[in-house]
């Protein structure tokens, strides 16, 4: 073992002795190890926007909609810190903490049952991830981790466009449970999870409503286009459900979505449909039945190398004005422009329009029907 002159003072004077200090180097060297594989990422989302015309005290009700219109925003901060499975290990482990911080951490929904209010922070995902040599390689998540249905994701930066469409809406966010993952060859992998509850909140149970085994079940396939099928190679066909006890009673979530390479090469297309039901049931009171679907279609476009334009249209039905109406039609446009190193940089306009004749935006006593959002959004991301 070397010793630098500090530690040579130190044992010569009797205050270290050398056992000591080499358990102290070997398990110096076993953190270092362990710290090799881990990598930090993350992003900082922020957003400038202008909500046309005057009034703006109902606005449309997508999620993380609120408080953002006419003014500059500070989204969220999101901090990642992972150790990935390692592929050449058959009995592999890891884990990955995902953390969010700012205005977002507060809409997220994943705040223990144990919190006490909102406070601008949030576990968004912390789990440990296993490997088992089953085959083509069995993965686990064992924790709090995002939900496999849906076409959009929680973390906007890794949308096409920024606010998020109806029909993430309504889809479930993330469970606290156990997932397994399987690849049975290049074009097909799926998904089954156990979870708590349908909701987001970590650690939440399903009684006393609902007997101490009741247990909420997700699953999701996914079918991708082999290098053999021309232009539609690697297009994806995706299709999941999750059913368990949501804060609104036992609920069903189905899911399919798809996203398609055209003959056209800087063109890609894609379509989703969401639907969420709630029955007639009793839970210490009775709860009647509900339900909301969305179908949305999505386009982009490369201009330039740089520069890329998406496009969504979407629309929602529900049983109840669950977005301010029962009808809602959505139009979003966003150009990207990738102008400095690591920086999302984008411009969007979204309308939205109450198709079944209401007028929910806009403030009380000078409502209207449509909606027009202008905004920018900044993000870096490490």
């Amino acid at each position: 073992m070397k010793m630098n002159p500090w530690t040579t003072a130190l044992v010569g004077a009797g205050l270290v002795s050398l056992p000591a200090m080499a358990i102290a180097e070997e398990s110096h060297n076993a953190v270092l190890t362990a710290l090799s594989a881990t990598t930090l990422s993350g992003y900082v989302d922020t957003s400038a926007q202008w909500n046309l015309g005057s009034g703006n005290g109902f606005t449309p009700n997508y999620v993380y909609s609120n408080g953002k219109a006419d003014g500059f925003n500070l989204n969220v901060v999101k901090l990642v810190v992972e150790r990935p499975v390692a592929e050449s290990d058959a009995w592999g482990a890891g884990y990955k903490v995902d953390l969010w911080a700012g205005p977002d951490a507060n809409v997220i929904g994943t705040r223990s049952v144990l919190a006490d209010g909102a406070g601008d922070f949030a576990v968004k995902q912390a789990y440990v991830a296993l490997r088992a040599p089953v085959g083509n390689g069995l993965n686990f998540k064992v924790g709090t981790w995002d939900t496999i249905v849906g076409y959009e994701v929680s973390d906007a930066p890794s949308n096409p466009n920024f606010t998020r469409s109806y029909g993430y809406s309504i889809e479930p966010v993330a469970h606290t449970g156990v997932l397994a993952s399987y690849e049975f060859c290049s074009a097909f992998s799926a998904s089954v999870g156990v979870a708590n509850t349908f909701g987001p909140s970590i650690n939440e149970r399903a009684f006393p409503t609902k007997a101490e085994s009741y247990k909420t079940y997700i699953g999701a396939l996914t079918l991708t286009a082999p290098e053999d099928w021309g232009f539609l190679a690697g297009s994806t066909l995706s299709g999941g459900v999750c059913n368990g006890l949501g804060s609104g009673g036992v609920q069903t979530h189905w899911y399919v979505g798809a996203v398609l390479n055209t003959p056209v090469e800087k063109l890609k297309v894609g379509a989703a449909y969401d639907y969420s039901g709630i029955s007639e049931q009793d839970l210490g009171g009775p709860i009647e039945a509900s339900y909301a679907n969305a179908i949305a279609g999505y386009a982009s476009f490369a201009l330039t190398e740089k520069m890329t334009l998406f496009g969504r249209g979407e629309y929602t039905t529900s049983d109840q004005p669950l977005f301010g109406a029962t009808k809602v039609f959505a139009a979003t446009a966003t150009l990207q422009y990738d102008l400095w190193a690591n920086v999302l940089s984008r411009l969007e306009f979204r309308w939205d329009h109450a198709a079944d004749g209401s007028k929910p935006y806009g403030d009380p006593g000078e409502t209207k029907g449509n909606s027009y959002i202008l905004l920018a959004n900044i993000a870096y991301k490490f």
